[in-house]
């Protein structure tokens, strides 16, 4: 491979190792507060990163990639693995004061039309039940995957510039395709655990030059796939995984995650609530 592919620099975990392998993990821990930007090509990645920011999902894979509780509390499978019982957070809102139900999770798991699932239900408030036709050990590993993201009725499809979610940042203004900006949600569920800067944003600039001068000028403080000239005599910054194959390029006092496995933080788009600002 000569060039990580563009939409790889944000679903790959090789790049998230080839982050932590070139040194750009801060040795502080994560500090809140400021504003992180980061400029993207016009491949997905706005929008992946922006609805990583806005949902959240029923578990997730942590930046030390390892399978944890995310809006569910907890989970129990059948001696056979077929059935399936999850039981949800009861202080979780979305972002238009709406309070979390089972029947969003129970709606949003028929949208993803998870493959093998024959039957879906709430069994209370805050409960559901998923069936299978056969046994599935790693359904919640399924169920942490990217896009399976809970929404209010299952809308998991809603415009970036109207999405309501129970993430740790709630939209400021969104232009598909261009633009997206968003802001801390106060007092949310997981804070002092994830989402550390108080806005992030994401703009789109299709030409690689321009996306090196953002970088270069101090507009934004990552860059995917700059074109080198211009950064490479500059001493601020880290190049990813190498000069010659430019992939990324960020400020260093951009942090990311110390521990970072397989998967996280850049394969399921939390770039935006894991990293930040130092």
């Amino acid at each position: 491979m000569t060039r990580l592919d563009r939409r790889a620099l944000f679903t790959s975990g090789a790049a998230a190792a080839l982050l932590a392998a070139t040194g750009v993990s801060l040795d502080a821990a994560p500090r809140p507060g400021g504003r992180l930007r980061l400029a993207v090509p016009r491949d997905g990645s706005l929008e992946q990163v922006a609805r990583g920011a806005i949902f959240d999902g029923l578990a997730e894979i942590g930046p030390d990639g390892v399978l944890r509780p995310e809006l569910a509390v907890n989970w129990q499978g059948s001696a056979d693995a077929r059935v399936w019982t999850f039981e949800l957070r009861g202080d979780v809102a979305f972002h238009d004061g709406q309070a979390l139900r089972a029947e969003d999770a129970v709606a949003s798991v028929r949208a993803w039309a998870v493959p093998g699932v024959t039957r879906i239900e709430a069994t209370g408030p805050l409960s559901l039940r998923i069936e299978l036709a056969g046994g599935n050990p790693d359904l919640p590993y399924h169920l942490a995957a990217p896009g399976r993201i809970v929404a209010p009725g299952g809308a998991v499809d809603m415009p970036l510039e109207r999405a309501v979610g129970t993430g740790a940042y709630r939209v400021a203004q969104a232009q598909a395709g261009r633009s997206f900006r968003a802001t801390r949600v106060a007092d949310h569920y997981r804070q002092g655990r994830a989402g550390w800067a108080e806005t992030v944003e994401v703009v789109v600039i299709p030409d690689a030059n321009v996306r090196a001068e953002a970088l270069r000028d101090g507009f934004v403080d990552v860059a995917a796939l700059p074109a080198p000239e211009g950064l490479l005599e500059r001493g601020e910054f880290r190049y990813h995984p190498s000069v010659e194959d430019m992939a990324l390029a960020a400020h260093r006092g951009v942090g990311i995650p110390r521990v970072i496995g397989a998967r996280a933080p850049l394969d399921d788009g939390r770039i935006a609530e894991r990293w930040w600002v130092g």
